[in-house]
């Protein structure tokens, strides 16, 4: 086990994500006039607002030591919830429990019975608990029960998944209370509750489309169980979404929890659709998509129905008969434009031909306002067309993985007497074009009979800002299937009311909505715009090397110790990426061991003709990453919970087939044996990359050198600034001075104060024991060997103090600005070599740098001088010899912004100079000096694009790290 546990950051009380249009099809749900936070975890799609869910509830119940003891007797990395129960047990070696019934509801309730030491629940108080689901996965199940605290069911919290097999248990997922009192009853009135949670959102009735309101217990850690009232308000700005699931205390009046829930022929009806994206070089007048219909046709590419009601997408499925417009049991699609605009769906067909003109006069038009009064009105209800169809598509694929009504998913009317029906997705295409609102897309998921709405939006250059071209989201399939799938995991996680809360959880949810997108496209022999098919966002970004991300998903570096990497600290589509590249990497062992089949048999699985087990490698990836949603019964989720359930996955599916691989690439992933976190709002978690199964190396730092006594910290990857280093040389620090890695090729990054940023590799093999020689060379431009810093800017000692997590900066101006260092001693040194890092970082109090962290101020080219004051008078200008001048791109930026992987830390070499000071000179930013942000890139005539003379960030620069070396 890891030397170090990390302090627990904060605990949020978060769930699931919201609503928007009603039942009806033509309502305006969304947001208030001043919510607490615009849009949440599930959306936007782009890096954005931070969720506004709170937990007022304090404190933390202790399990004592006899908890303890059995926990860690059934799984020695038991993690606890705050109520004073076990968040996760297993899976292990053996199973938790044996010789239980075989029917799994009843071995889960014998199960629960016979641990009342550890749950705190007795027989009566376990039977009492309400089914939630009982879902057959292989050759077990997942069963999931809610507590109720005398006659209320639990609100938030109060789950307990269980998966079982053959009479035995393999995990346990838990929100449940240890304290299962009865709670004192209510004494204030719904309506009450009702008045309490809008003053809470900042809400007036005027801004409210709907709500509901029901009794409920809400346990706490340390005051028992409240009675409480649930109240789901949804706003009625289209806008601006909002929507809250609010806990009001039945008593006090006061909030317990908040959830934010916006995470952001006539008998053969046809669409026409582009199956992925539009191709990125259409011309005027040209329409290549293609038509899909009900059942095959000569004409039809493909056929498609509704897998739950057998009937085509448009059919109402409590009348049986054509809607004859973008309305159909899985999806309610319309036009939202906002201002005065009306919202609409697609004009009526009476022959169900659902193929409206496309001239792709958006991107034609080059964003000229213009298109919205033109007789085409910006193809409008060609896009309406499209996302209904990719909607309908989503839930058909995402049935077949067991998106089903038995696990709450989307329909206006479930065939089954499984979930609650008249929630499916409502489709809003090109949101807020009138308004202003572009680049983005948002989904809004509230609890099971609620209708979740998501906003699709068009996308256009801004100065400053991202620059996309001039295209629709309602065409990009990345982009859908990403907004769809929030839908997926905060349905299916945590049960139907609640959903995926943390900071990891969030992290977790865009990841999702990128892979399981991707894998959408893969499955069916799609290809969105990407130099790979797992680019996210190709088409709406143009950016076609990572799209919207910092990178590609089956091109990422990161792992576990990368939380909190980016430019502006922790973030969940940012962190987010640590788990798709993980998951790739399942992914990609999973292939390589089971293959990858035939287009034909790609098909075959993902129809749900070919049962999972004998489905290729990816397809068999899927599965077990929908069945791991459904054995997450705590909404405050973490990486290692999900990474527990994917080995349970595959214990009920697949018989434990995969065990090795799994462990051996979550070990690769920095989530193996010894991985710790403090829950899911930690962003710092303690990295491992040892698999419990053996098979690993062991290497010891050996620091050499003019570092030999150094305290080097190592990390695993290519970042340092709020990265969590896997090993240190300092005696003084908890961490270890060894490295235990399974097989295979490691990227590190050492670090020490005086001598800068080293990368180096290592090949670890299974069972070798070795070391990592440390000879760093001194950074002579450290203010720890002795530097000193003057010139231009602020925070001038900032970019040389061997670190990126830091940074200087100039406000006032780019182009010329320069910093000094004059080197320790006053002595002439050789330079043959710089480190320059053009990161960002979080904004911090009392910080002197008053531009914002704008990614378009980071630096993108400069040039060192240099100057002997033994030999020449450096206070003249005109003694100063220019030695190096970057390319114009040393540091790159991209296509729709700057990206991390783009701006860190990067090695130059300049010729070999002796000197006493070195100068380091802006040329330019990547707002001043990038082509992909200069010049006018639209026909918006009320809108500027050139960043250079049109954006706050012309007069900003920043540079984290200046570092020089002889070798």
């Amino acid at each position: 086990m890891s030397r170090r546990r990390r302090r627990l950051i904060a605990i949020l009380a978060t769930t699931a994500t919201a609503a928007a249009l009603l039942p009806t099809g033509v309502s305006t749900a969304a947001p208030s006039a001043n919510p607490p936070s615009a849009e949440r975890r599930s959306g936007p799609f782009a890096e954005g607002h931070q969720p506004a869910d709170v937990d007022n509830r304090t404190g933390t119940a202790a399990p004592d030591a006899r908890q303890r003891g059995l926990a860690r007797a059934a799984d020695p990395d038991v993690r606890w919830n705050r109520l004073g129960t076990p968040q996760a047990l297993g899976p292990g070696r053996t199973p938790l429990a044996t010789g239980l019934p075989t029917d799994p509801e009843a071995a889960a309730r014998a199960y629960l019975t016979a641990n009342r030491d550890l749950y705190g629940m007795d027989a009566p108080t376990v039977a009492a608990m309400e089914r939630v689901l009982v879902r057959p996965i292989g050759s077990g199940a997942v069963v999931t029960l809610r507590q109720r605290f005398g006659d209320l069911p639990a609100g938030p919290d109060g789950l307990v998944t269980v998966a079982v097999a053959g009479g035995a248990v393999l995990s346990v997922s838990s929100s449940l209370a240890r304290d299962t009192g009865t709670p004192a009853p209510a004494t204030r009135t719904a309506g009450q509750a009702y008045a309490a949670a809008l003053a809470d959102a900042r809400l007036d009735a005027g801004a409210v489309a709907s709500h509901t309101v029901r009794a409920v217990a809400v346990p706490t850690p340390l005051d028992g169980p409240r009675s409480a009232y649930e109240v789901t308000v949804i706003g009625a700005d289209s806008d601006h979404p909002a929507a809250f699931t609010t806990y009001v205390d039945g008593i006090t009046g006061e909030v317990l929890v908040r959830e934010d829930l916006i995470d952001f022929d006539s008998d053969n009806p046809s669409w026409a659709v582009f199956p992925a994206t539009p191709p990125r070089d259409l011309g005027p007048g040209q329409d290549p998509r293609v038509r899909w219909c009900g059942d095959p046709a000569p004409g039809c590419q493909a056929a498609f129905r509704d897998p739950a009601t057998g009937q085509p997408w448009d059919v109402d499925a409590a009348t049986g008969t054509p809607t004859f417009t973008s309305r159909g049991n899985s999806a309610n699609t319309v036009l939202s434009w906002g201002g005065a605009s009306p919202v609409v769906p697609a004009p009526t067909s009476p022959e169900r031909r659902y193929e409206y003109p496309f001239t792709d006069q958006w991107h034609q038009a080059k964003c000229n306002p213009a298109v919205f009064t033109s007789a085409q009105r910006n193809d409008a209800d060609a896009s309406i067309a499209n996302l209904f169809a990719m909607h309908n598509r989503m839930h058909d694929w995402a049935y077949q993985l067991g998106f089903t009504e038995s696990a709450w998913n989307l329909q206006a009317v479930n065939l089954t007497p499984a979930g609650l029906g008249g929630d499916a997705e409502q489709g809003r295409a090109q949101q807020g074009a009138l308004t202003g609102n572009r680049n983005n897309a948002n989904q809004g998921t509230p609890r099971d009979g609620l209708p979740p709405t998501t906003n699709m939006y068009l996308w256009q250059p801004q100065a400053g800002g991202p620059y996309p071209p001039c295209v629709d989201g309602d065409y990009d399939m990345t982009v859908i299937g990403h907004e769809y799938t929030h839908a997926i995991t905060n349905r299916m996680i945590a049960g139907p009311d609640s959903g995926i809360g943390g900071h990891q959880g969030g992290a977790m949810g865009e990841s999702w909505g990128d892979l399981l997108a991707a894998e959408y496209l893969y499955q069916n022999g799609l290809r969105a715009p990407g130099e790979t098919p797992f680019v996210t966002g190709g088409y709406v970004t143009g950016n076609l090397v990572s799209g919207i991300r910092n990178y590609d998903l089956s091109r990422s570096p990161l792992n576990y110790s990368d939380i909190g990497y980016n430019t502006g600290g922790p973030a969940v589509h940012a962190d987010g990426e640590i788990w798709g590249a993980t998951n790739f990497r399942v992914r990609s062992a999973l292939v390589k061991r089971y293959g990858l089949g035939t287009p034909q048999r790609q098909a075959e699985c993902a129809q749900g003709k070919v049962a999972a087990d004998r489905c290729p490698g990816n397809r068999r990836w899927s599965q077990l990453v929908f069945d791991s949603f459904l054995l997450q019964a705590a909404s405050q989720v973490s990486m290692l919970d999900m990474r527990d359930n994917m080995l349970t996955a595959d214990l009920l599916r697949f018989g434990g087939a995969n065990q090795d691989l799994i462990w051996a690439e979550f070990a690769r992933s920095g989530m193996g044996r010894d991985a710790v976190t403090n829950g899911a709002a930690d962003t710092d978690p303690t990295p491992s990359f040892a698999s419990p199964r053996g098979g690993n190396a062991t290497f010891t730092l050996r620091p050499r050198g003019d570092s030999a006594d150094a305290p080097i910290r190592v990390y695993v990857g290519a970042y340092e600034a709020r990265a969590t280093p896997i090993a240190d040389t300092d005696p003084a620090t908890p961490i270890p001075d060894t490295l235990e890695m399974v097989a295979g090729t490691y990227d590190l990054l050492a670090v020490a104060p005086g001598f800068g940023h080293q990368r180096l590799s290592v090949v670890a093999d299974a069972g070798r024991s070795g070391y990592v020689d440390l000879s760093l060379s001194r950074n002579l431009a450290s203010t720890t060997s002795g530097a000193t810093i003057s010139g231009d800017g602020v925070n001038l000692d900032r970019i040389a103090d061997d670190t990126e997590a830091t940074n200087w900066a100039s406000v006032d101006g780019v182009a010329g600005r320069q910093v000094t260092v004059a080197l320790p001693g006053g002595a002439p040194q050789t330079v043959r070599r710089v480190n320059v890092s053009a990161m960002l970082r979080p904004a911090t109090a009392g910080d002197v740098d008053t531009g914002s962290q704008n990614a378009l101020s980071a630096l993108r080219s400069f040039a060192v001088s240099a100057c002997n004051a033994r030999t020449t008078d450096c206070a003249d200008p005109s003694r100063w010899q220019r030695i190096y001048t970057s390319a114009a791109d040393a540091f790159p930026g991209g296509a729709y912004r700057a990206y991390s992987r783009d701006i860190n830390l990067r090695t130059f070499t300049v010729p070999s100079t002796v000197a006493t000071h070195l100068r380091l000179e802006v040329l330019t930013s990547q707002c001043t000096g990038g082509p992909q942000y200069a010049g006018e890139q639209d026909d918006d005539p009320a809108t500027t694009t050139d960043c250079a003379t049109a954006s706050p960030a012309r007069n900003q620069v920043r540079i984290a790290e200046f570092q020089a070396f002889a070798r």
